[in-house]
Protein backbone atom coordinates (compact mmCIF):
# COMPACT_ATOMS: atom_id res chain seq x y z
CA UNK A 1 0.00 0.00 0.00
CA UNK A 2 2.88 2.36 0.78
CA UNK A 3 4.34 1.76 -2.69
CA UNK A 4 0.99 2.61 -4.32
CA UNK A 5 0.78 5.78 -2.23
CA UNK A 6 4.30 6.83 -3.23
CA UNK A 7 3.53 6.10 -6.87
CA UNK A 8 0.41 8.28 -6.77
CA UNK A 9 2.35 11.10 -5.13
CA UNK A 10 5.02 10.82 -7.84
CA UNK A 11 2.43 10.90 -10.63
CA UNK A 12 0.75 13.92 -9.04
CA UNK A 13 4.10 15.69 -8.67
CA UNK A 14 4.99 15.03 -12.32
CA UNK A 15 1.60 16.35 -13.49
CA UNK A 16 2.06 19.52 -11.43
CA UNK A 17 5.56 19.98 -12.84
CA UNK A 18 4.20 19.52 -16.38
CA UNK A 19 1.53 22.16 -15.81
CA UNK A 20 4.10 24.54 -14.33
CA UNK A 21 6.45 24.24 -17.31
CA UNK A 22 3.59 24.62 -19.80
CA UNK A 23 2.22 27.63 -17.90
CA UNK A 24 5.64 29.29 -18.05
CA UNK A 25 5.88 28.73 -21.80
CA UNK A 26 2.40 30.06 -22.47
CA UNK A 27 2.88 33.06 -20.18
CA UNK A 28 6.06 33.92 -22.07
CA UNK A 29 4.09 33.86 -25.35
CA UNK A 30 1.29 36.13 -24.08
CA UNK A 31 3.42 38.41 -21.91
CA UNK A 32 3.21 42.07 -22.91
CA UNK A 33 0.54 41.44 -25.56
CA UNK A 34 -2.37 43.87 -25.62
CA UNK A 35 -5.00 41.13 -25.62
CA UNK A 36 -6.92 38.76 -23.38
CA UNK A 37 -5.85 35.21 -24.19
CA UNK A 38 -7.89 32.22 -23.07
CA UNK A 39 -6.38 28.74 -23.29
CA UNK A 40 -7.67 25.34 -22.29
CA UNK A 41 -6.12 21.91 -22.82
CA UNK A 42 -7.59 18.49 -22.02
CA UNK A 43 -5.76 15.20 -22.48
CA UNK A 44 -8.35 12.60 -23.45
CA UNK A 45 -6.54 9.49 -22.22
CA UNK A 46 -4.53 10.88 -19.29
CA UNK A 47 -7.04 13.57 -18.15
CA UNK A 48 -4.29 16.21 -18.15
CA UNK A 49 -5.79 19.68 -17.84
CA UNK A 50 -4.39 23.16 -18.20
CA UNK A 51 -6.16 26.48 -18.48
CA UNK A 52 -5.42 30.18 -18.61
CA UNK A 53 -8.53 32.33 -18.33
CA UNK A 54 -10.28 29.01 -18.82
CA UNK A 55 -13.58 30.09 -17.28
CA UNK A 56 -13.67 33.50 -18.97
CA UNK A 57 -16.62 33.99 -21.35
CA UNK A 58 -15.01 34.94 -24.67
CA UNK A 59 -16.69 35.62 -28.04
CA UNK A 60 -16.72 32.52 -30.24
CA UNK A 61 -17.11 34.01 -33.71
CA UNK A 62 -17.18 31.13 -36.24
CA UNK A 63 -16.16 28.54 -33.65
CA UNK A 64 -19.91 28.42 -32.96
CA UNK A 65 -20.39 26.69 -36.31
CA UNK A 66 -19.22 23.48 -34.62
CA UNK A 67 -22.08 23.78 -32.12
CA UNK A 68 -24.52 24.56 -34.95
CA UNK A 69 -23.31 21.52 -36.90
CA UNK A 70 -23.89 19.30 -33.86
CA UNK A 71 -27.43 20.59 -33.38
CA UNK A 72 -28.19 20.03 -37.06
CA UNK A 73 -26.72 16.50 -37.09
CA UNK A 74 -28.81 15.67 -34.01
CA UNK A 75 -31.87 16.36 -36.15
CA UNK A 76 -30.40 14.12 -38.84
CA UNK A 77 -29.93 11.39 -36.21
CA UNK A 78 -33.59 11.79 -35.23
CA UNK A 79 -34.73 11.44 -38.84
CA UNK A 80 -36.07 15.00 -39.03
CA UNK A 81 -33.49 16.05 -41.63
CA UNK A 82 -31.44 14.25 -44.28
CA UNK A 83 -27.94 15.08 -45.49
CA UNK A 84 -29.21 14.42 -49.02
CA UNK A 85 -32.08 16.91 -48.91
CA UNK A 86 -31.63 20.04 -50.98
CA UNK A 87 -31.32 23.61 -49.74
CA UNK A 88 -32.20 26.35 -52.20
CA UNK A 89 -30.14 29.56 -52.16
CA UNK A 90 -32.02 32.61 -53.38
CA UNK A 91 -30.17 35.78 -54.41
CA UNK A 92 -31.14 37.46 -51.12
CA UNK A 93 -29.50 34.57 -49.21
CA UNK A 94 -26.12 35.49 -50.70
CA UNK A 95 -25.15 38.45 -48.54
CA UNK A 96 -22.34 40.43 -50.14
CA UNK A 97 -20.26 41.84 -47.29
CA UNK A 98 -19.47 38.55 -45.60
CA UNK A 99 -17.14 35.58 -46.01
CA UNK A 100 -18.86 33.13 -48.38
CA UNK A 101 -17.10 30.64 -50.67
CA UNK A 102 -20.60 29.53 -51.75
CA UNK A 103 -21.32 33.03 -53.07
CA UNK A 104 -17.92 33.16 -54.76
CA UNK A 105 -18.68 29.91 -56.59
CA UNK A 106 -22.33 30.71 -57.31
CA UNK A 107 -22.56 34.52 -57.54
CA UNK A 108 -25.96 34.44 -59.26
CA UNK A 109 -27.42 32.11 -56.60
CA UNK A 110 -30.69 30.34 -57.47
CA UNK A 111 -29.01 26.99 -56.85
CA UNK A 112 -29.76 23.91 -54.78
CA UNK A 113 -27.07 22.24 -52.69
CA UNK A 114 -27.43 19.19 -50.50
CA UNK A 115 -27.53 19.68 -46.75
CA UNK A 116 -24.25 17.73 -46.55
CA UNK A 117 -22.56 20.11 -49.01
CA UNK A 118 -23.73 23.19 -47.12
CA UNK A 119 -22.54 21.69 -43.84
CA UNK A 120 -19.11 21.10 -45.35
CA UNK A 121 -18.96 24.70 -46.64
CA UNK A 122 -20.08 25.98 -43.24
CA UNK A 123 -17.59 24.05 -41.10
CA UNK A 124 -14.54 23.33 -43.29
CA UNK A 125 -14.66 26.67 -45.13
CA UNK A 126 -16.55 28.70 -42.49
CA UNK A 127 -19.13 29.99 -44.96
CA UNK A 128 -21.35 32.63 -43.34
CA UNK A 129 -24.23 32.48 -45.83
CA UNK A 130 -24.36 28.71 -45.52
CA UNK A 131 -24.31 29.05 -41.74
CA UNK A 132 -27.32 31.35 -41.63
CA UNK A 133 -29.34 29.17 -44.01
CA UNK A 134 -28.63 26.15 -41.78
CA UNK A 135 -29.68 28.12 -38.70
CA UNK A 136 -32.91 29.13 -40.44
CA UNK A 137 -33.54 25.48 -41.37
CA UNK A 138 -33.18 24.17 -37.80
CA UNK A 139 -35.18 26.95 -36.14
CA UNK A 140 -32.56 29.52 -35.18
CA UNK A 141 -29.98 29.94 -32.46
CA UNK A 142 -32.41 28.80 -29.76
CA UNK A 143 -32.36 25.28 -31.26
CA UNK A 144 -28.58 25.16 -30.83
CA UNK A 145 -28.84 26.51 -27.30
CA UNK A 146 -31.48 23.95 -26.31
CA UNK A 147 -29.42 21.10 -27.78
CA UNK A 148 -26.26 22.14 -25.93
CA UNK A 149 -28.25 22.59 -22.71
CA UNK A 150 -29.68 19.08 -23.13
CA UNK A 151 -26.16 17.68 -23.34
CA UNK A 152 -24.99 19.46 -20.21
CA UNK A 153 -22.74 21.91 -22.02
CA UNK A 154 -22.00 24.82 -19.68
CA UNK A 155 -20.23 28.11 -20.32
CA UNK A 156 -21.66 28.50 -23.82
CA UNK A 157 -24.16 30.97 -25.27
CA UNK A 158 -25.48 31.58 -28.78
CA UNK A 159 -27.90 34.42 -29.59
CA UNK A 160 -26.80 35.90 -32.91
CA UNK A 161 -26.47 34.66 -36.47
CA UNK A 162 -23.83 35.86 -38.93
CA UNK A 163 -26.09 38.52 -40.44
CA UNK A 164 -26.71 40.04 -36.99
CA UNK A 165 -22.98 40.18 -36.27
CA UNK A 166 -22.24 41.87 -39.59
CA UNK A 167 -24.93 44.51 -39.11
CA UNK A 168 -23.58 45.42 -35.68
CA UNK A 169 -20.13 44.07 -34.77
CA UNK A 170 -20.73 44.60 -31.05
CA UNK A 171 -23.32 41.80 -31.10
CA UNK A 172 -20.40 39.39 -31.58
CA UNK A 173 -20.02 39.46 -27.79
CA UNK A 174 -23.50 37.91 -27.44
CA UNK A 175 -22.11 34.55 -28.65
CA UNK A 176 -19.52 33.22 -26.23
CA UNK A 177 -17.81 30.15 -24.83
CA UNK A 178 -15.30 29.67 -22.10
CA UNK A 179 -12.13 27.90 -23.29
CA UNK A 180 -12.85 25.16 -20.74
CA UNK A 181 -16.32 24.65 -22.20
CA UNK A 182 -14.80 24.39 -25.68
CA UNK A 183 -12.46 21.50 -24.82
CA UNK A 184 -15.13 19.78 -22.73
CA UNK A 185 -17.67 19.84 -25.57
CA UNK A 186 -15.00 18.48 -27.92
CA UNK A 187 -14.42 15.61 -25.48
CA UNK A 188 -18.16 14.89 -25.31
CA UNK A 189 -18.24 14.94 -29.10
CA UNK A 190 -15.25 12.58 -29.39
CA UNK A 191 -16.76 10.21 -26.82
CA UNK A 192 -20.00 9.98 -28.82
CA UNK A 193 -22.05 11.74 -26.15
CA UNK A 194 -23.44 14.39 -28.52
CA UNK A 195 -24.27 12.48 -31.69
CA UNK A 196 -24.58 8.99 -33.19
CA UNK A 197 -21.37 7.29 -34.26
CA UNK A 198 -22.24 7.90 -37.91
CA UNK A 199 -22.77 11.63 -37.37
CA UNK A 200 -19.73 11.90 -35.09
CA UNK A 201 -17.53 10.31 -37.75
CA UNK A 202 -19.10 12.50 -40.43
CA UNK A 203 -18.43 15.77 -38.61
CA UNK A 204 -14.98 14.62 -37.53
CA UNK A 205 -14.07 14.05 -41.17
CA UNK A 206 -15.27 17.55 -42.11
CA UNK A 207 -13.25 19.12 -39.29
CA UNK A 208 -10.15 17.17 -40.28
CA UNK A 209 -10.55 18.85 -43.67
CA UNK A 210 -10.84 22.40 -42.29
CA UNK A 211 -9.17 24.78 -44.71
CA UNK A 212 -9.40 28.03 -42.72
CA UNK A 213 -6.89 29.17 -40.11
CA UNK A 214 -3.82 27.36 -41.43
CA UNK A 215 -1.75 29.91 -39.47
CA UNK A 216 -3.34 28.98 -36.12
CA UNK A 217 -3.26 25.75 -34.10
CA UNK A 218 -2.16 23.58 -37.04
CA UNK A 219 0.60 25.84 -38.36
CA UNK A 220 3.55 24.44 -36.38
CA UNK A 221 2.34 20.87 -35.93
CA UNK A 222 4.22 18.18 -37.86
CA UNK A 223 2.97 17.70 -41.40
CA UNK A 224 -0.04 15.37 -41.73
CA UNK A 225 -0.88 15.57 -38.01
CA UNK A 226 -4.62 14.80 -37.72
CA UNK A 227 -6.24 17.98 -36.40
CA UNK A 228 -10.03 18.22 -36.37
CA UNK A 229 -10.54 21.91 -35.70
CA UNK A 230 -12.84 24.92 -36.09
CA UNK A 231 -11.59 28.46 -36.41
CA UNK A 232 -13.13 31.87 -35.81
CA UNK A 233 -12.03 35.42 -36.63
CA UNK A 234 -13.66 38.82 -36.31
CA UNK A 235 -11.55 41.16 -38.38
CA UNK A 236 -10.70 44.63 -37.04
CA UNK A 237 -12.97 47.41 -35.79
CA UNK A 238 -12.65 50.68 -33.84
CA UNK A 239 -9.06 51.72 -33.12
CA UNK A 240 -7.70 48.47 -34.55
CA UNK A 241 -9.64 46.25 -32.15
CA UNK A 242 -9.83 42.53 -32.91
CA UNK A 243 -12.82 41.05 -31.09
CA UNK A 244 -11.54 37.50 -31.49
CA UNK A 245 -8.97 35.31 -33.22
CA UNK A 246 -9.92 31.76 -32.24
CA UNK A 247 -9.23 28.12 -32.90
CA UNK A 248 -10.23 24.91 -31.14
CA UNK A 249 -9.69 21.31 -32.07
CA UNK A 250 -8.90 17.68 -31.35
CA UNK A 251 -5.28 16.75 -32.02
CA UNK A 252 -4.09 13.17 -32.55
CA UNK A 253 -0.59 12.40 -31.19
CA UNK A 254 1.95 10.08 -32.86
CA UNK A 255 1.18 7.46 -30.17
CA UNK A 256 -2.50 7.48 -31.16
CA UNK A 257 -3.65 9.42 -28.09
CA UNK A 258 -5.51 12.72 -28.22
CA UNK A 259 -5.98 16.09 -26.63
CA UNK A 260 -8.37 18.98 -27.14
CA UNK A 261 -7.10 22.53 -27.26
CA UNK A 262 -8.87 25.87 -27.41
CA UNK A 263 -7.03 29.17 -27.86
CA UNK A 264 -9.19 32.31 -27.90
CA UNK A 265 -7.51 35.69 -28.40
CA UNK A 266 -9.96 38.39 -27.34
CA UNK A 267 -10.13 42.21 -27.39
CA UNK A 268 -6.70 42.52 -28.97
CA UNK A 269 -5.12 45.65 -30.39
CA UNK A 270 -2.20 43.63 -31.75
CA UNK A 271 -1.85 42.97 -35.48
CA UNK A 272 -3.50 39.99 -37.16
CA UNK A 273 -0.06 38.42 -37.56
CA UNK A 274 0.71 38.73 -33.84
CA UNK A 275 -2.72 37.41 -32.84
CA UNK A 276 -2.48 34.33 -35.05
CA UNK A 277 1.13 33.72 -34.06
CA UNK A 278 0.11 33.61 -30.40
CA UNK A 279 -2.42 30.88 -31.23
CA UNK A 280 0.19 29.02 -33.27
CA UNK A 281 2.95 29.31 -30.65
CA UNK A 282 0.65 28.19 -27.83
CA UNK A 283 -0.43 25.19 -29.90
CA UNK A 284 3.21 24.29 -30.54
CA UNK A 285 4.04 24.58 -26.82
CA UNK A 286 1.18 22.19 -25.97
CA UNK A 287 2.22 19.74 -28.69
CA UNK A 288 5.82 19.76 -27.43
CA UNK A 289 4.60 19.20 -23.88
CA UNK A 290 2.56 16.13 -24.86
CA UNK A 291 5.44 14.72 -26.92
CA UNK A 292 8.25 15.04 -24.37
Amino acid sequence: MKKIGLFLILVSSLAMAQKSVLAQKINSITEGKKATVGVSVLGFENNFTYSKNGDKELPTLSVFKFHIACALLDLVDKGKLSLDQKLFFKKEDMLENTWSPIREKYPDANISLSLGEVLDYTVALSDNNGCDLLLKLIGGTQTVRKFMDSKGVKGFQIKRNEDDMHKNWKTQYDNFSTPNSAVQVLKKFYDGKLLSKQSTDYLMKIMLGTKTGTNKIVEQLPENTPAAHKTGASGKYDDGLTVAENDMGIITLPNGKHYAIAVFVNNSTESDVVNCRMVSDISKAVWDDFNK
